[in-house]
């Protein structure tokens, strides 16, 4: 049985796990202050700054699954945030932030004790790269692959042991992803709308013109400030090339490179453990989808599988250091709001109109899996084609329709009406 065939037999078969970020705010459309309310919930932990939630799910077997537990935990929390002693608090819905006064308004985390060198590493970032670029908030998609397909993958190719048939297949993966990365923003970006306090202060209130569908994975997002090149061929040569940029100061520890996609191992995610083999690769371009509660619609979260797959059963690709550079810069690109003129870089002196190869790339995937027999996989590769064939279908313009003016007072109502439905629904699960 060839690869594709084996592949096909495990099409939404795995485990998958959920990352939302959310800053807490208040009903007036600003940050809120007070300390992270939820410290008994190992789910709903703090990201860079004090008032940025992270609702972390435990591992499931289906991705509905892992979608149904971040439901339950904002639930959960807007119960709490709805409450407080201190005043109401709402999560905002949407990737770029509310009004910001001045850097005073996003308080660094706060970790004591064992974990204060959290805090300290929070506070080299802030000097690094601003506070401000720190409250983008996203989706993190984490997926692994059930072992028994990479059993059948290992008895059918030329694999030196188990353990190298595993982090091959999943090194191949990081490199397509990279490869197609600009699909996916391009398809999820939902945040084309920005408050001008982000830029300037004194513009609080005011909307930045949209340049960009996405402003966190735009030129302007969160980027380091090189382009990295990793080494692919193996997972030793995959680590030696993030631990060279730490050695060589670029990077004060490996979490800090920001990259679309990383490998994780299971347990703490360090390069020693990632040593012993990967355990499931992160999605990291995923923009806040306003028009779900939860952040991510099921049927985006299906056709984020269905991508894994179809890349996992396409022969093995090398990825240049000059075709990784042209991969970060097309994820760029296609953050970019006008997609009409948007053209992706395929090779030297080369480029393709980002709807033509967008539509040929979910063309072939339909193939894929229409020869595979798997009609609901066809359909929700088709849900994504009508954001292609009709523009309006796309996150991006429909936010900018929606919330384009007076962006603030807007999301808050958006988020005031979430909590009030969480609220409504959240005693089922106490």
């Amino acid at each position: 049985m060839n690869k594709k065939n084996i592949i096909l037999q495990f099409v939404r078969k795995g485990f998958y796990g959920l990352e939302k970020e959310s800053l807490r705010v208040r009903p007036d459309g600003f940050l809120t202050k007070t300390a992270h309310p939820f410290v008994n919930n190992p789910n709903i932990e703090r990201d860079f700054c004090e008032n940025q939630t992270e609702f972390i799910t435990d591992v499931w077997d289906s991705a509905d699954s892992a979608w149904e537990q971040l439901n339950t935990l904002q639930k959960q929390a807007v119960k709490i945030l709805n409450t407080r002693e201190t005043g109401e608090e709402l999560l905002w819905p949407f990737s770029n932030p509310p009004y910001i006064r001045s850097e005073n308004d996003i308080p660094i985390a706060n970790f004591q004790g064992q974990q204060r060198s959290k805090t300290e590493y929070r506070n080299y970032l802030a000097t690094k790269y601003g506070k401000k670029k720190m409250l983008y908030s996203g989706i993190h998609f984490n997926f692994s692959f059930p072992k028994e397909l990479f059993f059948n993958l290992f008895q059918q190719g030329n694999y030196t042991s188990f353990e190298q048939c595993q982090d091959s297949i999943y090194l191949d993966l990081a490199k397509k992803v990279l490869k197609y990365d600009w699909l996916i923003v391009y398809l999820m970006a939902a945040s084309p709308v920005m408050d001008g306090s982000f830029q300037d202060t004194n513009k609080l209130g005011t909307e930045i013109k949209p340049q960009y569908s996405s402003y966190r994975c735009g030129e302007k997002g969160y980027w380091n400030t090189f382009e990295p090149i990793l080494d692919y061929r193996s997972l030793v040569d995959y680590i030696k090339s993030i631990e060279n940029y730490v050695a060589t100061g670029k990077l004060q520890e490996a979490k800090e490179l920001y990259y679309p996609v990383r490998l994780k191992p299971k347990g703490k995610n360090s390069l020693d453990n990632l040593r012993k083999g990967v355990d499931h690769i992160e999605l990291r371009m995923l923009d806040l989808n306003p028009f779900s509660p939860v952040g991510i619609s099921k049927k985006d979260l299906d056709f984020l599988q269905l991508f894994l797959f179809y890349l996992a059963a396409q022969e093995e690709i090398i990825l240049s250091g000059q075709e990784q550079k042209w991969a970060l810069q097309n994820a760029k690109k296609a953050a970019e709001f006008d997609d009409s003129s948007i053209r992706i870089v395929t090779g030297v002196n080369t480029s393709v109109s980002l709807r033509k190869l967008a539509l040929s790339l979910l063309t072939d995937m339909e193939q894929f899996y229409e020869e595979g027999g798997n009609i609901s996989a066809v359909k929700s590769i088709q849900f994504q084609q009508s954001k292609i064939y009709c523009p309006q279908e796309r996150y991006a313009v429909r936010v900018l329709k929606q919330y384009g003016h007076h962006f603030v007072q807007k999301g808050i109502d958006l988020a005031e009406a979430y909590a009030k439905k969480m609220s409504e629904e959240a005693s089922v699960y106490v």
